[in-house]
């Protein structure tokens, strides 16, 4: 549920445009856990961060209904590319529809299947990277990732808080919790990069791989 301070912050910044609005409808039409999109202050956060950094060899892992793939091709404006991994194929023609809607479809390629297989083939390099998928997973989409960054490279990590549940009180039971423990510790402990978590929805990691 939206809170009082998320509604002032979603109308207190920029909105989202028709073609995301649509993407957001059809998301809560068609799949049973809607809350999974990113929405529009941290889409328009991932506009600005691939502008910032003039991205343009992208990689999204966790595409579900291509709503921040849009946000990430946004930023491109036209040169580059967003690479976006995706295991279930159910929820393909709604995201191919809403890319056609942005105009953005000839910037993003969408890989079908596993992401630890997929990511085995990607050679990168890459200039920013989005995670947003299987929690348990964390940890090793970092390691099969990190080597493909370029010095200076972003990497976006969704949904670090997990409902406050990282804070205890028996994470023990609860795999997925696990495993953003586990990633969010290995994170503050690398000493090849620097991260700082925004409070933005459920949690938002920003880490920096150091030049």
């Amino acid at each position: 549920m939206e809170t009082a301070i998320d509604k002032y912050i979603r109308e207190h910044s920029t909105a989202q445009g028709e073609a995301l609005e649509w993407i957001e409808k059809q998301t809560n039409l068609h799949t049973n856990y809607p809350q999974m999109l990113s929405g529009a202050v941290q889409g328009r956060l991932l506009t600005m961060l691939v502008e910032l950094t003039g991205a343009r060899d992208i990689l999204e892992i966790g595409t579900f209904t291509g709503y921040s793939a849009v946000c990430l091709a946004y930023g491109l404006h036209g040169q580059g590319q967003v690479h976006t991994l995706e295991i279930n194929d159910e929820l393909e023609e709604l995201t191919r529809e809403g890319w056609r809607r942005a105009g953005v479809e000839d910037l993003i390629t969408l890989y079908i299947g596993d992401a630890l297989e997929t990511l085995k083939s990607l050679p990168g390099p890459f200039d920013l990277v989005y995670i947003d998928a299987n929690k348990r997973e964390y940890c090793q989409y970092y390691d099969l990732i990190f080597d493909k960054l370029r010095p200076g490279a972003l990497i976006l990590v969704d949904d670090v808080f997990l409902g406050g549940k990282v804070l205890g009180p028996d994470p023990a039971v609860d795999k997925q919790t696990q495993g953003l423990l586990a990633f969010n510790d290995k994170i503050a402990k690398d000493p090849r990069v620097e991260v700082a978590i925004l409070p933005i929805r459920d949690g938002l990691s920003v880490i920096r791989k150091k030049d």
